[in-house]
């Protein structure tokens, strides 16, 4: 069965993307390429990502992706862009740009994943229009040793303890991951 899981690295305060939507700061945390060891086994058991406008722009201009298609991360799963605007294709990857609800693109995200799970890569709202859709099985958060005095939310939903359950916590170099199973709303 597909699941949906939210796969993401967070500050110590709860921030996904300082208030320049960058990630810097995370790359920046000594260790932080040995956090990822276990991240190429993750990757595997994905048939399909989704991601917001913010965080694929910010992917795309981060790794110049228009001018550099071959440095996609994700060649082997196809890639949903929800974005109300027109955005810049990466040549030669399988990027799938919709719009609206998430109940309205779930069959398509569902089927194209096969037998394996979706990642939401982020952001925060789309994570949490996943949750309000009641698609969301699980969030993995590694929390790094690094505060923000503002920035994007991690998750701007309230999401009350009745429907999250710890399932492990595990220490990888500097960070603290943290994976819940989440409940679908009655």
């Amino acid at each position: 069965m597909t699941r949906v899981i939210f796969n993401t690295a967070t500050t110590l305060n709860g921030y996904l993307a300082d208030d320049a939507d960058s990630l810097s700061w995370l790359f920046d945390v000594p260790g932080a390429d040995e956090a990822e060891g276990g991240f190429s086994g993750f990757l595997e058991g994905i048939g399909a990502l989704v991601m917001g406008s913010t965080t694929y722009e910010w992917v795309v201009g981060h790794e110049d992706l228009v001018e550099h298609p071959e440095k996609w991360f994700y060649p082997e799963q196809p890639a949903f862009v929800l974005s109300s605007r027109a955005l810049p294709a990466v040549s030669g990857a399988d990027i799938r740009f919709r719009s609206g609800e998430v109940a309205a693109i779930w069959d398509e995200v569902r089927t194209a994943a096969g037998d394996r799970d979706v990642w939401l890569v982020g952001g925060g709202d789309l994570v949490g229009q996943f949750a309000d859709a009641g698609h969301l099985d699980e969030i993995r958060v590694s929390v790094a040793p690094v505060t923000l005095p503002s920035g994007r939310p991690l998750l701007p939903r309230r999401i009350e303890s009745d429907r999250l359950r710890l399932e492990s916590v595990r220490q990888a170099g500097q960070f603290a991951e943290l994976v819940y199973s989440v409940r679908a709303v009655r």
